[in-house]
């Protein structure tokens, strides 16, 4: 299958706001006791200015930097988000006229699956021609949250992450799954002129189920690392890094009991960026990049699940 991974970057917004100062500014009930024990976040980066497109250039500007290229060398641009501040033009066509590409550019909406989904066209996009990939996941998730649903305010951050992309052999499998409906997550677009609207039209803002959420990563995140390294004879044992979608801690630690990696390799931030959606995935790779902790020819797993409903995992060799 066709990829390698070039580079890594990301970037947060400076503000930091902890639990007990979350819980201060918008007066919830709740307390940071809580919230640690139901999602297992501490603390999540707030974008109080910058606009998603441009957290996604800063990440962009990291990866190119750490390959040694310009945006002159990208030849196309992937963005994975369901943040944008607008839905044309796309996130990723303001990050290539910021970055100065001259490339084609295109959002993936798939949520929080979203990395997983882009990597997998990625790859096809590279079996095309595409000699260099800027794959970028942004999320500025704080402009589409309820603060007044403690439920789901306290869950969420705001941050970017890139890869450069080229043609190899270390993407080693994937898979992706998706089973269509609204009654676990939904994030509603702006209800526009009502004048022909005959029902009401809910808020725009990100609504879940927590329970029935719960119940269906935990079942898809076992299900999808096995599939994937099924698909490429890979044994459980063999894995030198997980790292799955930052949703929820107890999501990770119930999938991680039903699995035989060493609970060691698993990767997480959720306790200082929250959930991230999109972004969250290639965020904890960069970290785990540039941390120096990666080996040549260690096998990644990547797994993802959120709306859609959605899944998916992936499988490289770094």
């Amino acid at each position: 299958m066709s990829i390698n991974i070039l580079s890594t970057g990301s970037f947060v917004p400076p503000l930091s706001l902890t639990n007990d100062e979350l819980c201060q500014r918008i007066d919830i009930d709740s307390s940071d006791e809580w919230i640690i024990q139901r999602v297992g976040v501490k603390e999540r980066r707030i974008s109080e200015s910058l606009f998603n497109w441009e957290m996604g250039t800063k990440a962009a500007e990291h990866a190119l930097e750490q390959a040694g290229l310009s945006a002159s060398d990208i030849d196309f641009i992937v963005c994975a988000t369901v943040s944008s501040e607008d839905s044309s033009p796309c996130t990723a066509a303001m990050i290539q006229r910021a970055l100065g590409a001259q490339c084609p550019a295109m959002d993936l909406h798939a949520a929080c699956s979203g990395f997983i989904y882009s990597l997998e066209t990625c790859a096809a996009l590279l079996k095309m021609g595409y000699k260099k990939i800027l794959l970028v996941a942004s999320e500025r998730l704080s402009r589409i949250v309820d603060w007044s649903d403690r439920n789901t305010c306290v869950i969420f951050g705001d941050g970017a992450a890139a890869l450069v992309l080229e043609e190899g052999d270390n993407y080693l499998a994937s898979v992706l799954h998706s089973f269509g409906g609204d009654e676990v997550i939904k994030i509603p677009n702006f209800e526009g002129d009502r004048t022909f609207f005959t029902r009401d039209t809910p808020a725009p803002y990100i609504y879940m189920n927590g329970q029935e959420t719960f119940k269906f990563a935990v079942g898809r995140m076992q299900k999808d690392i096995r599939e994937v390294l099924s698909r490429a004879n890979v044994r459980e044992e063999d894995v030198s890094w997980v790292i799955p979608h930052q949703a929820n801690i107890r999501i990770i630690d119930a999938a991680r009991r039903r699995l035989h990696i060493d609970p060691d390799r698993y990767v997480t931030n959720i306790d200082r960026f929250g959930n991230t959606s999109a972004a969250s995935i290639p965020l904890a790779l960069d970290e785990l990049n540039r941390s120096g902790k990666l080996k040549r020819g260690d096998i990644l797993v990547f797994c993802a699940f959120g709306g859609g409903l959605s899944s998916g995992a992936s499988l490289l060799r770094w």
